[in-house]
């Protein structure tokens, strides 16, 4: 069988179906989500709702992301704190909140935040940042010993996350795999490709494949420039070409 996974959506409906497009033609048998999907994105109302469309499919498995929570639980202290350190993603969330309606933030708000999901013999745990918090780093240069702390008491095979929108993995002196997916809607790798996880799992044994799809940059930005927010337009320029993590 085959497993597509997906992170890190944010709003972006042209890297959605290009991607779902991808995952059709692989004949996936299951889609897992880890979260993000609408914040400081293009369009996340309408990102929202496509996958509000597929919460009852059961091909689907989805969690709750970091900014996920935030929307569905914004406060004015909320964004405060967050504009002392990211002043441009603390004006998208603001706009974003007012942009989502009732029924689109309780989607987000009542999504599980980890799901453990048994899958031809594996045991896949799908958290967003780490299996400690959901806005915990796994990245490339993070070391194996650390990796290994926040898998502490969890007993998966495959921990499956996103957040840094930095694909990668990391084989454990326990013998779990953890596999960062990247990220679907604002790729942080070089060549800003949508980037999502194939599995392949075949007699317990899995085989993961980090999937690199074009998709319509150049659209997606114009729509990220029309938002009506201060530093859309610098959030429009990082979808073509991604200088740094955060504003």
């Amino acid at each position: 069988m085959k497993i597509a996974v997906i992170s890190d959506i944010h709003g972006n409906m042209e890297a959605i179906e290009a991607v779902m497009d991808d995952i059709s033609k692989k004949s996936c048998n299951k889609i897992f989500i880890l979260g993000d999907y609408a914040m400081a994105g293009p369009e996340p109302s309408d990102a929202v709702e496509y996958f509000m469309k597929r919460k009852d499919n059961p091909v689907f498995k989805m969690i709750q992301g970091n900014t996920d929570l935030m929307i569905a639980t914004y406060t004015d202290e909320l964004y405060e704190g967050l504009k002392e350190k990211a002043p441009i993603m603390a004006e998208a969330l603001k706009n974003d909140v007012e942009i989502l309606n009732p029924v689109e933030k309780d989607f987000l708000k009542n999504l599980p935040i980890q799901l453990e999901v048994v899958e031809g013999g594996v045991k896949f745990l799908l958290v967003h940042g780490s299996p400690r918090k959901n806005n915990e780093d796994i990245l490339p240069d993070t070391p194996l010993q650390e990796v290994e702390r926040m898998l502490l008491n969890v007993k998966a095979d495959v921990i499956l996350c996103g957040h840094t929108h930095i694909p990668c993995g990391f084989q454990t002196s326990t013998r779990q795999t953890v596999v960062n997916v990247g990220s679907i809607g604002r790729p942080f790798t070089p060549e800003s490709k949508a980037c999502y996880l194939i599995i392949t799992v075949e007699n317990g044994q899995c085989v993961f494949e980090h999937q690199f799809v074009e998709y319509d940059k150049e659209r997606a930005s114009r729509k990220m420039k029309k938002r009506e927010f201060i530093g859309a337009d610098k959030l429009a320029g990082m979808l073509l070409d991604p200088k740094e993590r955060h504003f």
